[in-house]
């Protein structure tokens, strides 16, 4: 399981540090590409498996479905940390997320997610005021 906040730069040549905590569990190989909210998603191989197989079951008939298949696969690339602990993210992933000098490196359970600085605050301050209510809409977590 992935979990925690973590702060790095990345160079301009599109390297940046992995967090140790997080190594072990992304394995030798894994995937990353383009998330929601303009951040990196970024897959252990088994997850990213697991995510391929479901969403070859939506219907290729339906537009949305199409849609979004093309936005996660079109931008998906296979990634390897080098000696340093460092990965290198495609220029598009980069421009994508908009992602220059800082960036905020979070776990989110089965995936890791890799924001601009600016756009991680910007999110959490827009919905840090809503997070009862999100929850509340979502599942009665039952604590």
């Amino acid at each position: 399981m992935f979990m925690g906040e973590h702060r790095h730069n990345i160079d301009e040549k599109g390297r940046m540090i992995v967090p140790a905590k997080f190594r072990d569990n992304l394995g030798t190989s894994f995937v990353v590409t383009r998330g929601l909210d303009r951040c990196l998603f970024v897959y252990p191989q088994e997850e990213w498996e697991k995510l391929e197989q479901k969403l070859k079951t939506l219907p290729f008939t339906k537009k949305d479905a199409r849609a979004f298949t093309r936005f996660f696969f079109s931008g998906a690339t296979e990634c390897e940390i080098d000696k340093q602990g460092r990965i290198n993210i495609a220029a598009p992933l980069r421009d994508y997320a908009q992602l220059v000098k800082e960036c905020v490196i979070i776990g989110v359970s089965n995936r890791v997610e890799v924001w601009a600085k600016e756009n991680w605050e910007e999110y959490f301050a827009e919905s840090e005021d809503s997070f009862s209510e999100i929850a509340e809409n979502i599942i009665d977590f039952d604590l």
